[in-house]
């Protein structure tokens, strides 16, 4: 291997850890809005968890005194309490009460979605039905940039005034330093990359 080959891949390993924490960094961005009539808590599946828990911070700070709730259709594991495989809605509802949200103020809307898009065109016609004019997005931090821009997408033409809030990395989606050492990271980062530019062209 020759030296100019080894000063290369050098400057390459010392570069990656930053290069990583920008690319990851740039996925996650926020849209400040002080009160919503409802905050919209999106289907997680398996990061149900810190994106339900986001939601019951929102909610507990009085941000707004509703949550809908969207359903993905998909079951998670094996509950021993329930004796079967609770669908990620139901386990999602079951950490919201567990951190302090009033199961009267969580609405499920039970038809199906199976993207980002599905979800933003059936808020849609439920906040036309219910006359909201403010809504507080949640969802995962890497997903959050691609979520807002279909929801400005979608709501493109209306008066309704969408706000987005991130849940935390550290907890189910690793932190932008060391997302690749995760697999989740790997499941995560790279894959939003493609999932904007398929978003993008389809939709822009």
């Amino acid at each position: 291997m020759t030296k100019r080959r080894i000063y290369v891949l050098t400057i390459l390993f010392l570069s990656w850890p930053v290069v990583a924490w920008a690319a990851a960094r740039l996925l996650i961005v926020s849209e400040p809005l002080e009160r919503a009539d409802a905050i919209v808590l999106l289907s997680g599946s398996s990061v149900y968890k810190e994106r339900a828990g986001r939601a019951a911070e929102l909610y507990r700070e009085g941000r707004a005194a509703r949550i809908i709730l969207t359903n993905d259709g998909f079951r998670g594991s094996w509950s021993n309490v329930e004796q079967r495989n609770p669908f990620y809605h139901e386990s999602t509802l079951t950490e919201l009460t567990r951190s302090g949200v009033p199961r009267d103020a969580v609405e499920v809307l039970m038809p199906q979605v199976s993207s980002t898009y599905d979800e933003a065109i059936l808020l849609r016609k439920h906040i036309d039905e219910q006359r909201l004019s403010r809504i507080l997005i949640v969802t995962s931090p890497y997903h959050s940039r691609r979520a807002l821009w279909i929801f400005r997408q979608v709501f493109r033409g209306t008066e309704v005034r969408i706000g987005l809030e991130p849940a935390r990395t550290g907890t189910q989606s690793p932190a932008p330093a060391t997302w690749w050492l995760r697999q989740r990271g790997w499941q995560s980062v790279p894959t939003e990359y493609l999932k904007l530019i398929y978003y993008r062209l389809r939709f822009h």
